[in-house]
């Protein structure tokens, strides 16, 4: 009896601890330091809130930039990947159909990120060879001039975020940040 008495005791202590003590010490130490980040890193403007800077929106009007396809539909409940492989005819008859969404006049090679979803469904980020891919596309769909292009240009620059700490993954542009950018130039 006295055994169990102490497991019940050890069992509570723990729960305590580790069920109520550490996860309010995590979310008040989030909250303190990484507030923007604790609160789901959303895009407010005037109050309304726009989007996650950390979770892929769904554009498909061309006179936006596209994020890469998702395999959930950038439903963030069911996220992942669909699980297909290199030999699946679905993966490769979805990527075909992209292709050929995405094909542009010059036949320039598209760049992988834009036929491939990521394994969570909801990557916010594409490649800045994506973005450069999407320029023409959405700079015509505007009914953009040279001078207008150039500035489109210099947004996906000002836009394409370094690999973390310098070394972790790759230059990455965040799509949604740039569409809203895109929509703050007003009449373009």
């Amino acid at each position: 009896m006295k055994t169990l008495l102490t497991a019940f005791k050890f069992i509570m202590l723990m729960t305590v601890l580790t069920g109520i003590a550490y996860p309010l010490l995590i979310t008040g130490v989030g909250r303190l330091f990484f507030a923007h980040q604790a609160e789901g890193s959303l895009i407010i403007d005037g109050g309304k809130v726009l989007g996650s800077e950390l979770i892929a929106q769904k554009f498909t009007d061309p006179r936006y930039f596209w994020p890469r396809p998702s395999a959930v539909d950038y439903n963030t409940l069911p996220s992942g990947g669909s699980n297909l492989g290199p030999t699946s005819a679905s993966l490769k008859d979805s990527i075909m159909a992209r292709r050929s969404r995405l094909a542009v006049a010059d036949s320039a090679p598209i760049p992988v990120d834009l036929l491939c979803a990521s394994g969570s469904g909801l990557d916010p980020h594409i490649s800045p060879e994506a973005a450069h891919y999407q320029l023409e596309r959405v700079a015509s769909a505007r009914q953009l001039d040279k001078a207008q292009r150039t500035v489109l240009l210099s947004l996906i620059d000002k836009y394409t975020e370094a690999p973390t700490i310098g070394i972790l993954g790759q230059l990455r542009v965040n799509v949604l940040r740039l569409n809203l950018a895109l929509d703050s130039l007003g009449k373009m």
